[in-house]
């Protein structure tokens, strides 16, 4: 494929733009076709990203985007139209994320009742008999890697906004648990989810772990921590323990990276398998992740070309450039476990899920990764 080389530091900030651009560009009626009118996790990343680049590039037109949308989805009282408390899904969490910028930017309170109402989804999540949250309520004592990047960054972010300490101690508990019930011992890996019933059959019966270590999964998780340790007080008796372990899967995420390309799997633990392929997903989140524990130095020891290296691969293989405007290539459209359309988590059905361009699956992460690139480039010189 042809791709974009390696930039400058000014030229790189230039690709958070030109992204930026291309998703404005897509827009009917002052929001995205793909998320108007939809509470969802997809449109609440992009939405983050979008936030973002408006701060990091002075551009006030990527934060009009996303004050629209919230606005025609936040009713005065708070209630958020298309989400469903009774669900108890976690993936729909994540756009709440957006709710503190636009209150602090606003001061109007509706944002801040919105909040509230996704707080109380979470005080009342089921949970498994060590507290881990289910994913949802549809997937009894799961806990799923995804599910701790929709819901941990936002406890944590509450907890610092209203002055509930209480709150750092359940993601803490979250971050931990997952952690401890998914790592594989011999390569550092999380695998992409757990069942503690041990009742469905893509989990593996001794551990409850599913079979693989899908990418994408891994940097939800990798996400979740970064974003989470950002909120945390200096002071809290886990944080240290947090730190260490994204400390320790850095390692093992930059172990598993592929030498040539510098991109990340679609399976982790399956590197040069037939039928695997480098995504852009995963690649977008771990640089992203990465680059943001280098910067905020919660990362002592990882090489700065770890992320170099990755971030080039990004330009290079998985990017191109037209008159419309930036395209990522190579994403996964989607994948799980479970569910009525059975997915038994093994290889072949990893493999299996359809690859696509330009979802927004993939192009948020890639933003976000552009955008710390460029603050990591910009520090270092």
């Amino acid at each position: 494929m042809v791709g974009t080389s390696t930039k400058s530091v000014t030229q790189e900030r230039r690709m958070s733009v030109k992204i930026a651009d291309t998703l404005l560009s897509e827009c009917q009626n002052g929001n995205h076709p793909k998320i108007a009118g939809k509470w969802g996790y997809v449109g609440g990343m992009t939405l983050m990203a979008l936030e973002r680049a408006a701060e990091w590039n002075q551009e006030s037109r990527y934060a009009e985007l996303v004050q629209r949308h919230m606005d025609d989805l936040i009713e005065n009282d708070g209630t958020i139209r298309t989400y469903q408390l009774n669900d108890y899904n976690l993936d729909m969490i994540n756009e709440g994320k957006n709710l503190f910028n636009q209150w602090k930017n606003s001061g109007n309170e509706k944002y801040a009742k919105a909040i509230l109402h996704l707080v109380d989804q979470l005080k009342g999540q089921p949970r498994t008999s060590e507290g881990g949250f289910w994913h949802k309520k549809i997937y009894p004592f799961q806990m799923w890697l995804d599910g701790i990047y929709m819901s941990s960054p936002f406890l944590a972010e509450y907890a610092s906004t209203f002055d509930h300490p209480e709150s750092f101690d359940e993601v803490a508990r979250q971050i931990l648990l997952i952690e401890r019930k998914t790592r594989n011992p011999r390569n550092g890996l999380l695998h992409h989810a757990w069942d503690e019933s041990r009742e469905q059959r893509w989990c593996a019966q001794d551990t409850g772990r599913s079979v693989h270590v899908w990418g994408r999964a891994m940097g939800w998780y990798a996400m979740a921590v970064v974003d989470t340790l950002e909120h945390f007080p200096v002071d809290h008796p886990q944080r240290g323990q947090i730190m260490g372990i994204f400390e320790r899967m850095a390692y093992a995420i930059a172990h598993a990276q592929d030498h040539d390309s510098g991109l990340w799997y679609q399976v982790m633990d399956q590197n040069g398998r037939a039928g695997n392929y480098l995504e852009a997903s995963a690649s977008c989140m771990l640089t992203y992740a990465l680059a943001k524990g280098l910067r905020l130095h919660y990362l002592a020891e990882l090489d700065r070309e770890v992320v170099d290296h990755a971030y080039a691969g990004i330009l290079k293989q998985l990017v191109t450039e037209d008159e419309k405007g930036v395209h990522l290539h190579h994403i996964c459209h989607g994948a799980g476990l479970g569910g009525k359309k059975y997915r038994d988590g093994s290889y072949e059905y990893y493999i299996s899920e359809q690859v696509v361009s330009d979802v927004q699956m993939g192009v948020a992460p890639f933003l976000l990764a552009s955008i710390e690139m460029e603050r990591l480039g910009a520090e270092k010189a």
